[in-house]
This record gives C-alpha cells, sequence and structure tokens, in this order.
C-alpha cells in the first residue's frame, strides 16, 4: 500500500482557497458580457425567484390537468401578450432553449413552404455574425445555407442582404442583438 501525500491543510483553509477559485469565475454579477445570443444574458433576479415557486417547480408531466390550472393559465397569458407584442396570430412556449428554438422555428418555415407545395425555396440566409449552431440547425432540416457579410461596424450589410434574397429564399436566421452583442437597427 502506498501512502497517499496530501498535504495536511485545515479546513478554513480549504474554504478560503475554494472561495478564492469561485472569485476567478466571470459572470453577469460581476461585469457585461457582449454575446447578445448567448445563455449568459442578464435576466433579473426575480425571474429565479417566480421560477422557484411550487405551482411551477414542482408541475410534473403526468398531473391531472385539474390540479395545474393556474400554470396553464400562465402560460396562456402569457402566449397572448407575446402574440401581441410580436404582432402575430400564435406563438409556442415548447421550445426549452436557444437550438431548441432554432429547429423549432426552422422546422415551422419548412411546413409552411410544405403546406404550400413551394418547394423551390430551399435557402436560409444567415449572417456570419450569428451563433454556430444557426447554420446547423437550417442544414439539418435539409437547408442550403448563405451567409451574408457583416459591415465593419459588425452589422447585417443591408446591401448583401437584399442581394441574397431570392424565389429559392425560404427564411433568414437572424439573432438581435448578434453574438458581437450588437443590436441591429437597420434590420
Amino acid at each position: 500500500d502506498k501512502e497517499l501525500n496530501f498535504p495536511e491543510v485545515s479546513e478554513v483553509d480549504v474554504i478560503r482557497h475554494y472561495t478564492n477559485l469561485s472569485d476567478k469565475n466571470y459572470g453577469l454579477d460581476k461585469g457585461f458580457y457582449p454575446l447578445g445570443s448567448c445563455t449568459m444574458k442578464y435576466n433579473p433576479k426575480i425571474n429565479e425567484d417566480v421560477a422557484k415557486y411550487d405551482g411551477f417547480a414542482n408541475v410534473h408531466p403526468l398531473q391531472s390537468e385539474s390540479t395545474v390550472q393556474g400554470s396553464l393559465q400562465v402560460m396562456y397569458e402569457l402566449e397572448k401578450s407575446l402574440c401581441e407584442i410580436a404582432g402575430m396570430d400564435k406563438f409556442t412556449l415548447h421550445p426549452a432553449a436557444g437550438a431548441h428554438g432554432e429547429i423549432t422555428g426552422i422546422m415551422l418555415i419548412k411546413a409552411y413552404h410544405d403546406k404550400n407545395k413551394d418547394t423551390k425555396r430551399n435557402k436560409i440566409i444567415v449572417p456570419d455574425s450569428a451563433h454556430g449552431t444557426n447554420p446547423a440547425t437550417a442544414a439539418m432540416a435539409g437547408y442550403s445555407i448563405v451567409e451574408i457579410k457583416s459591415t465593419e461596424n459588425g452589422l447585417v450589410d443591408l446591401e448583401a442582404l437584399k442581394a441574397a434574397v431570392g424565389e429559392d429564399t425560404a427564411g433568414l436566421m437572424l439573432t438581435n442583438p448578434n453574438t458581437l452583442g450588437l443590436y441591429d437597427r437597420g434590420v
């Protein structure tokens, strides 16, 4: 048997060591994080408190509908509000995260064109400032990708965008603010 050669340190020294290491982590509570399309964006702290309410945190998908009416009402009201804000007829809260939302959106675009028997629309326009999952998601749905270059300011080149749009364009994947953290007012 070999004896392990660990240094002898007190509990408080171990706590201080790991606390100091944790201070080296970067997060939104410490400063600006420019990736506009990234998960690490500012969310008000109250959102975390609300998400922990028993009526949300302890809901199970197999529960009887009669026991989750409060949660269903909140989701219904949220969908209505998002429709009004976005000027849309319908909304979905189904996607659980960013890439899941991307594939849902692309699948909706594809379903729309398929329903209308519009088979010539086989390209998705993606700015070069897009998150890497954007072209991957569009390709997964069977689309060809047309990349649009950004201007020197990091925004979508509107002339290049206009030139890229054609009869074969199925849609545009655009994150605003973009991955550079820039809000593109021109789009």
